[in-house]
């Protein structure tokens, strides 16, 4: 239980950066207020990193000249591959209530690494594995801290979507084929492989800017939120995903909204921009989250198509937060670990655990 309740404090507050002498005040200079200008996040520091500043390999087959559209978007998908430092920045940019003031601004840290799962030509998975070193107050180095963290599918011209709305539930919408057509959707999980939010786009090359643009997505809020805050029920926005030369960039334009009882929208409290930038390093050790990721993709392989079937299978799936006082993530990293360790009886033992937390 120590090792997790250690990634229950490391997946709702990530390490954060010492930012107590920055003046974070974009788009509320007007204000005198001291919480614009102390972020919220984690108090720890993580060693210093190496950014790689050269252009990438994927960057370079990216600008080849000649190729389709089509080879194009995959190409920038794959482009997300890589090894990287995570800079996660969210700040409310405006308010709709009586009286409303902004909320603090949000910033973290990460260093992870993206991998491959699955090419299938018009189907890519990527998984996201968090390395994170903090440092201690002698100067020494923690031991790594490994989370299997969320992943991101892509699917060509995809007509079926798992779409959240609102209090833990997803429904499956089918979209004619004209509506789809040259689009990509993508569709990201949680820590569990549970779904998240699920939204389709089209990729737009322009010489060297190639960006993907999702459409109106729902989603559940996010750790940086529901641990503090219950005045809203889901995040509504846009993403944009932005292929650099030594990485990539996640923008967002949300939404903060208020459901009623029916998922209807009742009244939107504020709208926030968020920016998280994906940059390539080098030097880190990543060993410790290879090592895990190599140890039990056998029984994430198995979960994985356990929810897949039940998303296929289901009109709409509702799941409980929590069960016994413990969430799935935390249920399934132990199975996770304890087949690390040989148990090989958690394979037999994963769909019954994920049935326990669904309510239809």
């Amino acid at each position: 239980m120590k090792l997790l309740n250690a990634l229950l404090v490391l997946l709702l507050s990530f390490s954060s950066l010492s930012l107590s002498d920055k003046n974070y005040v974009f788009g509320w200079s007007q204000i005198e207020d001291e919480k614009l200008k102390t972020p919220r996040g984690g108090s720890t520091k993580g060693p210093a990193v190496e950014l790689d500043l050269s252009s990438s390999a994927a960057w370079e087959k990216l600008q080849e000249k000649g190729i389709s559209k089509f080879e194009k978007d995959r190409r920038a998908i794959l482009a997300m591959l890589g090894e990287y430092r995570v800079y996660f920045d969210f700040m409310e940019t405006m308010g709709f209530t009586e009286g409303y003031n902004p909320s603090r601004p949000y910033q973290s840290w990460a260093t992870e690494f993206v991998t491959l799962v699955e090419d299938k030509k018009e189907f890519i998975s990527l998984q996201h594995i968090l390395v994170i070193f903090t440092e201690n107050e002698d100067g020494s180095l923690s031991k790594p801290m490994v989370v299997k963290h969320w992943r991101q599918d892509w699917k060509y011209q995809d007509r079926n979507l798992n779409e959240y709305k609102g209090f833990n539930k997803w429904v499956n919408k089918r979209y004619p084929s004209f509506a789809v057509k040259g689009s990509w959707s993508q569709s990201v999980y949680q820590v569990d492989d549970s779904p998240r939010y699920q939204s389709y786009g089209v990729w737009n090359h322009q010489e060297n800017l190639s960006s993907w643009k999702s459409k109106d997505t729902w989603r559940p809020l996010p750790r940086r939120e529901f641990s503090i805050r219950d005045d809203y029920d889901v995040l509504i926005g846009t993403n944009l995903k932005t292929i650099t030369p030594n990485g990539w960039v996640h923008e967002q334009n949300n939404k903060k909204v208020v459901l009623d009882e029916n998922s209807e929208i009742l009244e939107v409290l504020s709208k926030e921009i968020g920016l998280a930038r994906y940059e390539r390093i080098k030097g880190h050790d990543w060993s410790a989250g290879k090592d895990y990721w190599q140890a039990t993709s056998e029984f994430w392989v198995k979960v994985r198509a356990y929810w897949s079937d039940l998303l296929r299978e289901s009109k709409t799936l509702e799941l409980a937060k929590e069960k016994d006082g413990l969430s799935l993530f935390a249920k399934l990293f132990a199975m996770a670990d304890a087949f690390k360790k040989g148990d090989a009886g958690q394979l037999e033992e994963i769909n019954s655990s994920i049935d326990s937390y669904r309510i239809n």
